[in-house]
């Protein structure tokens, strides 16, 4: 509970709000910005969220409901809209989830048969900135346990986002950062930059640490983690070795001892978004895939739909989504660039943040952490140039 003298003395911290409610704080602000959990205060000079015990029902429902796969423009059709609104949406995903666990079960029952007895498949069908330790007091040692699948996963979406440029070795690292409760695992090229949060399992242990580790070396050490129901990291003064948890296997994490740039500068230098666009993930992947191999894809935001084509209008693919405020006009993507920021993200839904046409678009999503990436436009004047 917040005591300060600011008028929030009843009002919970986005920590323990968090907590209350079995959401990251990350979600919680990616939640925000979509406009579906607002907070019932913000400081104006710190900018803090604050939120009313009572918040905590809508929040476990908007929860539940991402946990059923429910994309987010449908989940605020039940959280806002009437009641006959609600059911339909809500039967509608249910004959949706029936038809894919159909189509899973199918499929697994098909794979299980292909197994041989000695463990070998056969085709289905065929027989039938910082080093480490920064900021933390000498000796001190930070142990924090994380899923190895959601480990592995996060090392998978960041590293493309990694530099080779061998006179900037710093940019050829992941940084990761262990404080407030989560895990951030950041990298950039200057030109690209990604940032994905993971949620612990249990709390941490020992004080935040800040590491930045060789992008090199990581998928490898994810394909290990991946095998792992859980691994621990273990950080010090002298290094850091990756855990299983339930095991004494271990990895050595390559730990750097170069200087990461400012990437949070980087992140608030960027103009503020003036149009937000919240829609299906997988849906609008399939719609930017559907287009081909073309140069560039246009992306045309209306009031409750956005459609994706291409630059002369044809292969046209409208898209229910949440586009509030003010539409922007057509803005144009590189496919070949927008397609893999949608692929690595997390969650049912994405966010699109647009300042303009010709500025750098970040792409958001959560489930119990958060991914966020972005992406240049590109000219639409001469499709496939960059617009900056």
């Amino acid at each position: 509970m917040d005591l300060d003298t600011n008028g929030t003395a009843h009002l919970l911290g986005i920590s323990a709000f968090a907590r209350r409610v079995g959401l990251a704080p990350s979600a919680l602000r990616f939640y925000d910005d979509c406009g579906v959990l607002r907070p019932a205060h913000v400081d104006t000079t710190t900018g803090y969220r604050f939120y009313r015990p009572d918040q905590d029902i809508r929040a476990r429902l908007l929860r539940s409901l991402r946990a059923a796969g429910l994309p987010l423009a449908e989940v605020t059709v039940v959280l806002d809209g009437d009641e006959d609104e609600a059911r339909a949406v809500l039967e509608r995903h249910r004959n949706t989830v029936r038809d894919r666990t159909r189509t899973a079960d199918a499929t697994i029952e098909a794979v299980l048969r292909s197994l041989s007895g000695d463990g070998t498949r056969t085709e289905p069908g065929a027989g039938a900135g910082a080093g480490a330790g920064d900021g933390t007091a000498s000796g001190a040692v930070t142990l924090v346990r994380l899923g190895g699948v959601e480990l592995a996963s996060a090392f998978r979406q960041v590293v493309p986002a990694a530099g080779h440029d061998p006179e900037h070795p710093e940019l050829g690292c992941v940084l990761v950062e262990i404080e407030d409760g989560e895990v951030r695992l950041v990298a950039t090229d200057r030109y690209r930059l990604s940032t994905r949060v993971l949620r612990p399992v249990g709390a941490v242990e020992g004080p935040a640490r800040r590491l930045l580790l060789a992008a090199g070396s990581l998928p490898g050490i994810g394909a290990w983690a991946a095998r792992c129901a859980a691994v621990t990291i273990e950080a010090g003064q002298d290094g850091a070795t990756l855990h299983e948890t339930a095991g004494t296997a271990s990895r050595e994490l390559p730990v750097s001892a170069a200087l990461f740039p400012a990437y949070r500068e980087m992140l608030s230098a960027l103009t503020p978004a003036r149009h937000r666009l919240i829609v299906d993930r997988t849906a609008l992947l399939d719609a930017v895939n559907d287009c081909g191999e073309a140069p560039a894809i246009v992306l045309r935001l209306g009031e409750d739909e956005v459609t994706v084509c291409l630059p002369d209008d044809s292969r046209a693919t409208a898209l229910p989504a949440v586009c509030p405020g003010e539409q922007p006009p057509p803005i144009g993507f590189d496919p070949a660039v927008l397609a893999p920021a949608l692929e690595a993200s997390v969650g049912p839904d994405v966010l699109l943040e647009i300042a303009s046409a010709t500025e750098p678009v970040v792409v958001r999503s959560a489930d119990q952490g958060s991914f966020t990436t972005l992406v240049m436009p590109v000219s639409l004047v001469g499709p496939g140039t960059p617009a900056f």
